[in-house]
């Protein structure tokens, strides 16, 4: 027989059809104190024994695991607040780092976020006011906590604050959260501007968004004070626009170019470069309207490859505008398209397969509702590349037998693909829990009996 093989257990760990019997031994397994695998401790929809079992496990590497699970219900991870590891404490208050595109994750509640913010340890406080997960309404009540942190959290939530509580925020003893207050209230008071001007910590920011009275605007033209931060500034008088929009540093110029104002004509007449991988991040007007079919319409519909290239990221546009940037020769627009819209054509998703190849290709075969499934074993199963190999087991016509002979494919990610899929017979299916790079697919194959599942607990020496 040949050797067992340990990643066999993690493909187990991730298996759907894993009974519970078989995942709760998983869930106190420790190994060698790394604690049980992460796949078992991050799966969605767990049952209420094995939480528990996960809640109770000696080692904290488990509950950390669990803390920051995106497939867990938040009142599930809101059981960690009391846990006695900081470390804990601090993974559950910032929560998942990672979730899949075109899902949410949804936050805790405020009382258990209320509890963390108040937590003993330090780094559990911070990590909850560093959480991307906090609701805007939880970050508007930190405007009057003790904690100056958190008053400056609040600061974030400037739009739905009251007059009272902002005023509060800007006349705080504390001159971080004095300073975090000014770079909101700036946008609409050009005194507050002013003042931000002089502080070297917040002097780039303020002229990004502050509201300038124009002899401040000048003297930063004249003297080149973070002219591309300038050139971003909506209240910047037209004709230092016009002047910043030749000037000599291309950074300065592509800025301008991205101004919310400017109409086609003026904007595609300025000398800019944009760089091939360039996703435009940096394009904020357009990012803060996503969702706002306006914004959208124009950044779609503009020459601009950066301000395209933003919209391509909005899950909301409509029909007309996404068959119009289906159709724009950018592999980064059809790159986020394929990403962030559901219903992208499947011949875009065909070209960024192609493209991208690779772990992105295949997550993106796995979970996008656009990829096509019927018709891809006739036109690939005998593909030179492996890549498009590795598609023909996504069709549902993919007979037993093609299955198991591209499960011996020269292509590794082809292997994988067809050792993961349940029509491969069971014969090689067992086969394959013994070759290194196959186990782990193995091992997640919903047809793996539950016999041959426990086996592989029992050769890792997982207990019963």
């Amino acid at each position: 027989m040949v050797a067992f093989h340990a990643s066999a257990l993690d493909g187990v760990a991730r298996n759907p059809a894993l009974p519970t019997p078989l995942l709760l031994r998983l869930l106190v397994f420790d190994g060698d104190g790394d604690g049980p695998p992460r796949y078992a401790l991050q799966r969605a929809g767990l049952p209420d024994q094995a939480v528990a079992v996960i809640l109770a496990h000696p080692n904290p590497r488990a509950r950390i695991g669990f803390a920051m699970s995106g497939g867990a219900e938040p009142a599930q991870r809101a059981r960690l607040a009391d846990d006695p590891s900081p470390k804990v404490r601090a993974a559950l208050a910032y929560g998942p780092e990672w979730s899949e595109p075109r899902t949410t994750v949804a936050p805790l509640p405020d009382a258990v976020c209320a509890r963390l913010l108040d937590d003993p340890d330090a780094s559990v406080r911070a990590a909850l006011l560093d959480s991307p997960l906090l609701v805007p309404s939880f970050v508007a009540s930190l405007a009057t906590h003790h904690d100056p942190a958190a008053r400056r959290g609040a600061a974030r939530a400037w739009e739905i604050l009251a007059p009272g509580e902002r005023w509060a925020l800007l006349a705080d003893p504390d001159p971080e959260v004095r300073r975090a207050a000014a770079l909101w209230e700036c946008r609409r008071d050009a005194r507050v501007t002013a003042e931000l001007l002089r502080d070297p910590k917040s002097a780039a920011e303020a002229l990004r968004r502050g509201l300038l009275v124009r002899t401040d605007a000048e003297r930063c033209v004249a003297e080149r004070t973070h002219l591309a931060a300038l050139a971003e500034n909506p209240s910047l008088p037209a004709d230092l626009v016009a002047r910043l929009a030749v000037d000599p540093d291309e950074a300065v110029r592509l800025a301008v170019s991205l101004r919310p104002e400017l109409d086609e004509t003026r904007r595609m007449a300025i000398d800019f470069t944009v760089g091939d991988l360039d996703r435009g991040d940096g394009v904020q007007w357009v990012r803060d309207g996503l969702a706002d079919p306006e914004v959208l319409r124009r950044a779609a519909t503009s020459a601009h490859p950066l301000l395209r290239r933003t919209a391509a990221r909005s899950p909301y546009l409509p029909p007309d505008l996404l068959h119009l940037l289906a159709g724009v020769e950018d592999p980064v627009v059809e790159n986020l398209l394929g990403i962030h819209h559901p219903d992208t054509p499947e011949e875009v998703l065909m070209r960024v397969y192609a493209r991208l190849g690779g772990t992105f290709s295949a997550w993106m075969a796995q979970t996008h509702p656009r990829f096509p499934r019927e018709g891809l074993a006739a036109r690939y199963a005998d593909h030179p590349d492996g890549d498009y190999r590795r598609l023909a087991v996504r069709d549902p016509a993919a007979t037993p037998a093609l299955v198991e002979r591209l499960s011996h494919d020269p292509a590794v990610w082809t292997r994988q693909a067809a050792v993961s899929d349940p029509r491969l017979p069971i014969r090689r299916l067992r086969e394959t829990l013994h070759v290194p790079e196959l186990a782990s697919s193995a091992g997640a194959n919903p047809a793996l009996p539950e016999s041959e599942m426990a086996a592989v607990l029992n050769r890792a020496g997982v207990p019963a």
